[in-house]
């Protein structure tokens, strides 16, 4: 375990065969978290090998996300299709040292050899058919090769006995059995390396010193410990993090909500609460505290408060946490970040570019109220309307028509000759016309509710009606008042 004297050199290697989704973030966070607790360089590294499966764009979402969340890196950003050089040069030294061979072997008989173990109900694997091949076998494959104009892969020679055992900082002492294994692939036929070559290259040549990753990679250890053994490197310590599940404690997916971090802030979630939420996706500083500033975390982060078992994605928390922390903004940073959202989700015969000076006005009534900043639009639409749509019998929730006419009517007239549009002077007004109406103040200023937002819930009264302005209110009294009146 690194100490706060140690160095930790940590490193976040992504692939971009796909959009950045909460798995990836996490690992992301977690290096970056034992970076910083630990004095300790972050490194970014994009492992673009994959050539096929490269998702245009992935790259900038990746790194986009990074920055969004204030996850900074120390080196990088690294590209292993930068660095084939290196892939080549190990391969041919494994090679030399008798630990990797040429498989001639074509995607055809492979592909056979897969159907066939299937058939059998064997686990598939390769049977070594190029592992031992004499003189003449090795130039006949390479004639075949040349002929059908392929390239042989380079492929690991992996002990067929034994066993591979390693410590994982979260697991403790792990345990593979080398018969299970197979004899890996390290250089392709396009010339580009596997995960397993590039990924002890990169991070021996970086100095690596602590490798965090998902626990799906655990069944790989194994290979890559051989790997380093078989140039005598000294391997980097190990850390699996727990899966995250769905709350059915499935496999985590879209079906769960969006997984993809991008869309966490297209929907108006905070880089603030989703580092926040995602530390405690497997990881916790107690059993009750649940906010957490970053600064906090990292004070505390350790891999000793790391979870063995799954962590469960809780998306009601989520939005909770959320919540928390749009309630913790200044009212101005609370409207800076949200007016990207109005902007783009308000109707379009809305006037834009948003008064800013009357949007701050707006803000702090519905603070308390909005959990993501995607809600703040639907929450704010009536103070820019023009001309509120509501159906009449709305205005009726609670009161006889008559009775409604006469509060509008009464209401008006008061109201009319109020020089001073404040909270207070409404209220002071308002409280005792419920009484003289002879109505519930709940029945009546629901009805007023209605008429100045053209909903049953909506910020406090009177203070919407501050924010509104006197012009505006008494147009929508009066268009209440025309609703009900007008046959």
């Amino acid at each position: 375990m690194a100490s706060p004297d140690t160095h930790a050199r940590v490193r976040f290697a992504p692939s971009p065969t796909g959009y950045p989704h909460l798995g990836n973030i996490r690992t992301a966070l977690f290096n970056w978290l034992f970076a910083r607790h630990n004095n300790g360089t972050f490194i970014l590294r994009i492992e673009d090998t994959d050539v096929a499966r490269r998702v245009e764009g992935a790259v900038d979402m990746i790194v986009d996300s990074l920055r969004w969340l204030g996850l900074d890196w120390d080196e990088g950003p690294y590209f292993q299709s930068e660095r084939l050089r290196h892939y080549h040069d190990i391969a041919d030294e494994l090679i030399k040292r008798d630990a990797a061979y040429l498989c001639y072997c074509s995607p055809q008989r492979l592909d056979a050899l897969r159907q066939e173990q299937m058939s059998r109900k064997q686990p598939p694997g390769y049977d070594r058919k190029c592992r031992n091949l004499t003189p003449d076998e090795t130039f006949k494959e390479k004639l075949h090769t040349k002929v059908e104009n392929r390239s042989p892969v380079v492929r690991f020679k992996s002990p067929l006995d034994g066993q591979t055992t390693f410590h994982d900082l979260i697991r403790n002492e792990i345990i593979f059995e080398n018969s299970t294994l197979d004899d890996f692939v390290l250089l392709k036929s396009d010339g580009y390396p596997t995960y397993h070559l590039a990924n002890i290259v990169d991070d021996h040549m970086m100095a690596i010193s602590h490798v965090l990753r998902a626990d799906e990679w655990l069944s790989s250890t194994p290979k890559h410990i051989l790997l380093y053994q078989a140039m005598d490197w000294q391997p980097p310590q190990f850390a699996h993090l727990p899966m995250i599940l769905g709350p059915d404690r499935s496999k985590l997916s879209k079906r769960h909500g969006a997984t993809s971090i991008n869309e966490y802030k297209e929907q108006g979630y905070l880089a603030e609460a989703m580092i926040n939420f995602l530390s405690l996706l497997g990881w916790s500083l107690d059993d009750k505290t649940e906010i957490l500033t970053k600064q906090e975390i990292i004070k505390n982060f350790s891999l000793e408060r790391v979870s063995k078992t799954a962590a469960v994605f809780n998306k009601d928390k989520l939005e909770w946490m959320n919540g928390v922390y749009i309630r913790s903004l200044s009212p101005d940073d609370f409207a800076r970040q949200a007016i990207p959202f109005l902007e783009n989700n308000l109707p379009t015969q809305i006037k834009r570019p948003l008064d800013i000076a009357y949007l701050k006005n707006i803000m702090p009534l519905i603070q308390d109220r909005a959990k993501t900043l995607l809600e703040v639009p639907q929450l704010t639409e009536f103070f820019f309307l023009e001309e509120l749509e509501y159906d009449a019998n709305l205005l009726l929730h609670k009161i006889e028509k008559p009775q409604a006419v006469q509060a509008f009517q009464t209401t008006i007239s008061r109201l009319e000759g109020l020089d001073n549009w404040s909270t207070d002077s409404l209220e002071h007004i308002m409280r005792p016309l419920a009484e003289e109406l002879e109505l519930k103040t709940g029945v009546f200023f629901g009805l007023l509710r209605v008429a100045i937002t053209g909903r049953t819930a909506a910020p406090p009264l009177f203070q919407t009606m501050e924010v509104l302005g006197k012009e505006r209110c008494f147009k929508r009294l009066k268009s209440a008042l025309n609703k009900l009146t007008t046959p």
